[in-house]
């Protein structure tokens, strides 16, 4: 049973059969894909407060420390990534830090908001009318606040991480895999097209790790709203020093996502945490949003590959490279979209991805 599912009202029951068959994948198992797509987003860490503790993450400040962009700088952010060719931003903030922090409460407050959600979309409002997509990844949602900013998202995402519990989550704000998963199944009954992924080596094992994936997938099968899947490790940072999978365990859930994961479902590994050269033939077909302006604010310590370098990548694999926008084709051409969202779409040329 997933921690959490009888609260949120989750069915989703796993067959031992496909548990098993999940198991039994390898690198060998699969195929490289025909071809790697990326991104190209500009980062906007919106506040650094969140009420979850995660001992592996480095995003959140304490209570006191936290901080929160105004609107101007988020401005700035926004039309320094259209100036770099960007069509993604990146909105990133904790899980309700409005909750926990009474700063940010007070200082949203002070800005004419009730909580976070309603200061995002008028955040997401801000880039489209300056030419770029919104992506927001804010955690945690009940369906209200999902609502608030769907309409204006093209895309929107948020880990799933483990279906299990786990240390790393420990403690009196621990996650809930029942909540993730009803944020995943909130997003498929909107019909916002979503990203999610699982975290290698938090301690979880080989079980968790292909119950997970079959989560997503059923999750997909019934909304059809999965764009894709990260397949991303925990890494070393000044608050988790207990290392990151090796090689092998990577390859190993790769190709199980791969193998798991309908077809249409994309299989990324972010390329400044994972060793993307070793990884491409057990199925990778996705390297993500890539910023060639600002830091990876979720892991600052692994910087972005170059283009230059992700070019390199794909020429080694034998491959092309294309830059997509952050919600895949199949949802622009199947009008999952809304109308202001498409308007800003179809000043793009990459409607269909193009070659770099």
């Amino acid at each position: 049973m997933i921690p959490g599912a009888a609260e949120y009202n989750i069915e989703i029951a796993f067959d031992e059969r496909e548990v098993e068959r999940a198991l039994s994948v390898g690198p060998e198992d699969v195929s490289p894909a025909p071809k790697l797509t990326f991104a190209k987003n500009v980062f906007v860490p919106l506040t650094t407060a969140c009420r979850y503790t995660c001992t592996y993450c480095t995003y959140f400040d304490p209570p006191g420390e936290a901080s929160l962009l105004s609107r101007e700088e988020v401005r700035e952010i926004l039309e320094t990534g259209v100036e770099a060719g960007c069509t993604e931003a990146l909105f990133t903030f904790g899980d309700d830090p409005d909750d926990r922090y009474t700063e940010i409460h007070d200082q949203l407050a002070a800005w004419g908001h009730d909580s976070i959600h309603t200061y995002l979309r008028e955040l997401c409002e801000l880039a489209l009318d300056r030419g770029i997509l919104p992506h927001s990844n804010p955690g945690d949602q009940t369906r209200k606040q999902m609502e608030l900013v769907a309409d204006l998202n093209p895309s929107m995402g948020v880990m799933l991480e483990t279906t299990t519990e786990v240390q790393a989550h420990g403690g009196p704000r621990a996650k809930s895999p029942g909540q993730r998963l009803a944020t995943l199944r909130t997003a498929g009954e909107l019909g916002v097209p979503f990203t999610t992924g699982i975290l290698v080596g938090i301690g979880e094992d080989w079980q968790d790790r292909a119950e997970s994936l079959l989560a997503i997938r059923e999750l997909h099968e019934r909304y059809g709203h999965i764009q894709e899947v990260i397949i991303q490790p925990v890494s070393n940072n000044e608050r988790w020093q207990e290392g990151s999978p090796d090689l092998d365990t990577m390859r190993r859930t790769v190709a199980m996502a791969r193998a798991t994961l309908p077809d249409e479902v994309s299989v990324q590994v972010p390329p400044n945490l994972a060793p993307v050269r070793e990884l491409l033939d057990c199925g990778v077909d996705d390297l993500g949003g890539v910023s060639p302006i600002t830091d990876d604010h979720i892991n600052p310590d692994y910087a972005w590959p170059a283009l230059r370098e992700l070019e390199e990548i794909a020429a080694q694999a034998g491959v092309p490279l294309e830059e997509r926008l952050p919600v895949h084709d199949r949802y622009v051409e199947e009008d999952w979209l809304s109308e202001r969202v498409m308007r800003e779409i179809e000043s793009f040329s990459l409607i269909s991805a193009t070659r770099v």
